[in-house]
């Protein structure tokens, strides 16, 4: 591949499943694949590895300025990381863990590396998650569910954040091009601490589940070719659209700032801080 036209695609989540998948692909086609994730013992055989806990607001800052100061220019950024917990845990910031990691994190990365990614031909953020879900699923006066947690409701909960944040992202006017995903039930490394009847579900999916090497290519078809629409949409291959209730402005407005005020705290001195309503 010529050097020029080598791209550098940031994954984060990609020492397992769908994303390890991906970052294989794209470093045997002699792509850069840049791999963030929490063990580094998976994040081995990768030529580029950031090892990150990413559930939380620091890590995602160092890991943006390790980032940019490494490459100045990001093709891609592509979002696969999430970990499913039966039990409710709450990180050192405050977030309750799936929160930090399947939402905030997302959020951070995608706002952090933006001056990087405009910086490319044709950048775009794909974010692996599960669009099109009921509004309805947003808990507005408990976003972290401290109470009545259910580890479903927080992953399907955080689907839909996701949502909201591609739709305010992709108002913004950005070159950045924001997809979407739904991969359907994949064999993916299905991370997560699991109750014994969670886990025996979770064994019965696998079964049924299609390779992570097939989500891969879906993947690498949207970074070859992104869509020319600021924010897109698919069901495995299928495109769906953004304009009906799970995509409504109004509700990704009142989410940014809900988000800026809990990521309020973590502004430096400076004044600078990670958030929702980032340029």
């Amino acid at each position: 591949m010529n050097q020029s036209s080598r791209k550098t695609v940031v994954i984060q989540g990609g020492t397992d499943g769908i994303g390890r998948e991906l970052a294989r692909a794209l470093e045997a086609r002699g792509d850069r694949a840049v791999v963030l994730g929490r063990d580094p013992a998976r994040g081995a055989e990768f030529a580029h590895f950031i090892p990150a806990e990413l559930s939380l607001v620091a890590e995602n800052q160092r890991v943006v300025e390790e980032l940019t100061a490494r490459f100045d220019t990001v093709d891609a950024l592509v979002l696969c990381a999430r970990h499913y917990r039966t039990s409710r845990l709450v990180t050192k910031d405050g977030f309750e863990e799936n929160f930090g990691l399947f939402y905030l994190s997302r959020l951070l990365l995608s706002h952090g590396l933006l001056p990087a990614l405009e910086r490319a031909p044709t950048p775009v953020i794909l974010n692996v998650a599960g669009p099109g879900a009921p509004l309805d699923l947003v808990n507005w006066d408990d976003l972290q569910l401290a109470h009545g947690y259910e580890g479903q409701a927080a992953m399907f909960q955080a689907g839909v954040l996701n949502d909201l944040h591609g739709v305010d992202f992709a108002a913004r006017g950005h070159r950045t091009r924001y997809a979407l995903l739904h991969p359907g039930t994949t064999a993916t490394g299905f991370s997560g601490d699991y109750d014994e009847a969670t886990r025996a579900f979770v064994e019965r999916m696998k079964r049924i589940a299609k390779p992570a090497e097939l989500v891969a290519g879906w993947l690498l078809d949207l970074l070859d070719d992104p869509p020319a629409e600021p924010l897109s949409a698919f069901v495995e291959q299928r495109r769906i659209g953004v304009d009906g209730t799970s995509f409504d402005p109004a509700a990704a407005a009142r989410l940014r700032d809900l988000t800026d005020r809990l990521l309020s705290p973590f502004r430096d001195p400076a004044g600078t801080e990670p958030q929702a309503s980032a340029p």
